[in-house]
């Protein structure tokens, strides 16, 4: 629970208290994907499930309030990382968009990938480039360089 803050942890015991009608202590696995869309947290079937049964190791079905955390503790700290990696990004942007134009020029995204990369192939590099830069401009937004440094979600 040491990745959560106190804000956090309180609004999941909200949440958790809330489904646990019967105040056993426990919530049905089967409430769980309902709890995170309602936290705004919508989680796919299949990765929940994974989750699910590994939280649930005794397979009761059931989960008390630690492991709802555990649960929840993944979906909460994987979105601040995003948030913050997006946030060092476009610093990483501003760095090399050094007018301020809004865009660098795939000259530069080129030079950031080989430097990030030492192994990238030119081939690798021009389908990239290709891809992302679709219209030709030769520009590159800052959406565009989020794309390529995360691997486009």
């Amino acid at each position: 629970m040491d990745e959560l803050d106190q804000e956090q942890i309180a609004l999941l015991k909200k949440a958790f208290e809330a489904f646990d009608r019967e105040k056993t202590g426990s919530i049905s696995t089967d409430m769980v994907g309902e709890i995170l869309r309602m936290l705004e947290h919508p989680v796919d079937d299949d990765i929940l499930q994974e989750i699910l049964d590994e939280v649930d190791a005794d397979g009761s079905g059931e989960l008390e309030f630690e492991e709802f955390v555990m649960l929840a503790a993944r979906f909460l700290v994987d979105e601040e990382d995003a948030e913050a990696m997006q946030q060092e990004l476009r610093e990483a942007f501003r760095l090399y968009d050094k007018e301020g134009n809004g865009y660098i020029t795939t000259v530069v995204l080129r030079e950031i990938l080989k430097e990030l990369d030492d192994k990238i192939t030119s081939e690798e590099l021009d389908m990239m480039i290709e891809e992302i830069d679709s219209d030709g401009s030769g520009t590159v937004d800052f959406d565009e360089f989020m794309e390529v440094m995360t691997g486009g979600d």
